[in-house]
């Protein structure tokens, strides 16, 4: 029997309907951390936006309790960056995305990193990091005493990458500015990291269940591993598989939704970084290769977007002058006018949101 071929159009509105972007869902911030197994968070706002836009009702406060309460981490992970997430997912998947991080580390620094004695600069940072919590400042200024001859920026960065450090909280994260504390995980967490092999399975069950249908591509992408197709191969018989329109080979979740391509999409704003635009090799599901130069504007760098008819229509940007809070939004193309409307509808919502002290609030649609 012939593998079903999957539409563009069909393929987005999945993986709209399992990023909770075709409509709010009523439930607890937790809840939806895991279904989206972590959000970028390079930036401090952008989770909390990112929250915004799928839950109702969303209040920062929920997600700054569970930083406090320790339900919830900001951690360096996914692709080497850093990520807000679940403290059990966290746990759960760190060992399985080391192979990434230590090629990351090499990536950067090449033969340096190669020649670096891993074991006993690790042993000496691990050390260091748990007589108390340090910011990396100070980590840096420790390990350079004591490794001299080395590359101060190689040293944090090995940290970064080698020990499961996360990042406490400082009295909430929503525009927080300074440098932050880190400590390790499990002395944080009062657990220990799940092994690499369970860890990966779960990995890929659940990027399946919140990016799916995709191609192994998009799951290295996503994840920053490389070599998965034989570790995939082994989870096939848990798994269903269709065709793209160009013939690739999509997996997915046994009882996961497969939506109409005509299945209504509101307007949505997505924050910086927001992991749907960075989760496939192949982003036109979400945006179009010809806008891709107006969003990704370097590799430190994802403008924020907005969603039309479920694709990336154009960007935005928030701005405040004393009192009045200003919401800028920048179309690719024209839009018309009913569309036009929703989407200032949302961004209102947004802004007040945003800027929740302001006296006024300004829209400009910037014209093509």
């Amino acid at each position: 029997m012939a593998e079903r071929i999957l539409t563009l159009g069909e393929l987005n509105r999945s993986t709209l309907a399992r990023q909770m972007l075709l409509q709010r869902e009523e439930m607890p911030a937790l809840d939806a951390l895991k279904q989206l197994i972590a959000l970028q968070a390079q930036l401090p706002n952008p989770p909390y936006i990112g929250l915004w836009t799928r839950l109702h009702s969303f209040e920062r406060a929920e997600l700054v309790h569970l930083l406090e309460s320790r339900q919830a981490v900001r951690a360096t992970i996914m692709r080497a960056t850093l990520q807000l997430l679940a403290a059990e997912d966290y746990l759960l998947l760190r060992s399985a995305l080391q192979p990434a991080l230590t090629r990351s580390l090499s990536a950067f620094f090449g033969k340096q990193a190669q020649q670096l004695p891993i074991d006993q600069f690790m042993r000496a940072a691990c050390d260091y990091i748990q007589e108390r919590p340090r910011t990396f400042v100070e980590i840096r200024a420790q390990l350079t005493e004591l490794f001299p001859g080395v590359d101060p920026a190689l040293l944090a960065y090995a940290v970064r990458m080698h020990l499961p450090l996360v990042q406490l909280p400082q009295g909430g994260f929503w525009d927080f500015t300074g440098s932050p504390t880190m400590t390790l995980a499990p002395t944080w967490l009062e657990r220990p990291l799940a092994d690499a092999e369970e860890g990966l399975r779960s990995l890929v069950m659940r990027y399946l269940a919140a990016y799916g249908p995709a191609t192994v591509k998009d799951l290295q992408s996503w994840s920053g591993l490389t070599g998965l197709k034989d570790v995939v191969k082994a989870y096939k018989p848990a798994l269903r598989t269709f065709r793209d329109e160009q013939g690739n080979e999509l997996l997915d979740l046994i009882d996961a939704p497969i939506l109409d391509a005509s299945t209504p999409a509101p307007p949505r704003f997505l924050p910086e970084f927001d992991n749907l635009l960075l989760a496939h090799a192949d982003r036109r599901r979400i945006i179009a290769d010809e806008y891709r130069a107006s969003v990704f504007l370097t590799v430190g760098r994802v403008r924020a977007t907005f969603l039309i008819d479920g694709f990336v229509g154009g960007t935005w940007k928030v701005e405040q002058a004393r009192k009045t809070a200003r919401l800028i939004i920048e179309p690719f193309k024209p839009l018309a006018t009913s569309m036009r409307a929703e989407l200032v509808e949302e961004g209102e919502r947004l802004l007040r949101w945003i800027y929740n002290d302001a006296e006024a609030f300004e829209i400009h649609v910037v014209e093509m």
